[in-house]
């Protein structure tokens, strides 16, 4: 956080006197502040809370996902000991409910949460009492393969926006306007940073990059091929390049402002799952690919799934295949959402990722 501010006095007030004493920030300066004090805050999770994920949605998200990691494990030679490695993990719903499917099934990994909001902190206790928390990936063990998941956690890792101007390439800076901030070109000439093929691109031009995201999968993919294991980054996103910001903001349910009320709103931004896809091929990772998330959910079964809870439950049947159907349908999140595989390069191809 910037510098020592007490939580209490509004994020705006601190960037505009920043603002005033050094000049424009960085658009990621900026995304990161707001993200680190909205989420040492709050749960913001749920229907009174700003947004809901997938996990919340129905408890067949995490158990998919736990009989996913399972199959690839046993098809490994179940090896010991064995990591499940959650980044991001929220409220813990997705690590219960993968956690209590896998120990169903003969797997009971040691459980690792990388977590920095307290808030979060105390609720994922309550769901996963078992668990040990991390900052980061640096301190989780180096012996064992790894289970990893991570769930709309690299969407808001604050992202670095470049825009080609007249005089060339520019960072994307924020300036106060008034009672909110607003996105300006820097001064400093930034063509360097940006890959040759793409410098000639029009005036006005956009190029977003996430280099945060870039770390962690970095080194994710750098622990699955020395020590093995899988992984599954799930977030919405694209799985080719693009231009543009993807830049926005939820408060309550409702896109707002980004720049205005920061550290009151989430921020995200889109995930680059063909960048994401380069950088695990660069270590050396087994790369299964990027499917929608729909897609992906039917092809582990979420269908039968769905009908066997609804059977059991007939007066919650309606609920359950309208929650199944948020996790899918087109319109919903089944394509917009992605699913990413990664793998040790010894380890087999997990389900649902052959067409």
């Amino acid at each position: 956080m910037i510098g020592d501010e007490s939580p209490s006095v509004p994020l705006a007030k601190v960037f505009r006197r920043l603002i005033a004493n050094t000049g424009p920030i960085s658009l990621m300066h900026y995304m990161g502040e707001a993200n680190a004090r909205y989420y040492d805050a709050r749960d913001p999770l749920g229907s009174g809370g700003d947004f809901v994920t997938a996990p919340e949605i129905s408890q067949m998200f995490g158990e998919l996902i736990g009989l996913w990691l399972t199959d690839i494990w046993t098809r490994a030679g179940r090896p010991q000991p064995v990591h499940y490695v959650e980044l991001g993990p929220g409220r813990g719903t997705l690590a219960r409910d993968a956690l209590r499917t896998m120990k169903r099934m003969g797997l009971e990994p040691v459980v690792h949460l990388v977590e920095a909001s307290t808030a979060l902190k105390d609720l994922q206790l309550a769901a996963v009492p078992e668990a040990q928390w991390h900052a980061d990936l640096s301190s989780v063990p180096l012996t064992g393969p790894l289970l990893i998941v991570a769930n709309e956690f690299l969407d808001a890792l604050p992202v670095r926006q470049l825009v080609r101007t007249g005089a060339g390439w520019r960072e994307r800076m924020v300036v106060a306007e008034g009672d909110r901030f607003a996105c300006v070109a820097g001064t400093q000439p930034m063509d360097a940073a940006v890959p040759e093929a793409r410098r000639e691109a029009e005036e006005g031009t956009i190029i977003e990059t996430c280099p945060g995201a870039a770390a962690i999968l970095y080194e994710a993919a750098g622990r699955l091929v020395a020590q093995g294991g899988a992984a599954l980054f799930i977030d919405y996103g694209h799985d080719r390049l693009r231009d543009g910001s993807t830049l926005q903001a939820v408060r309550r349910h409702q896109k707002v402002d980004p720049f205005s009320d920061p550290g009151e709103a989430d921020l995200t931004a889109h995930v680059d799952f063909a960048t994401a896809m380069q950088i695990a091929s660069s270590r050396g990772c087994k790369v299964m690919g990027t499917v929608p998330q729909g897609r992906w959910l039917r092809d582990l079964g979420i269908e039968t799934r769905a009908q066997a809870l609804a059977s059991a439950a007939p007066h919650q049947a309606d609920a359950i295949l309208g929650a199944m159907d948020r996790l899918v349908g087109d319109e919903q999140m089944g394509t917009l959402f992605k699913v990413m595989g990664l793998a040790g390069p010894d380890w087999p191809d997990g389900a649902g990722f052959s067409h």
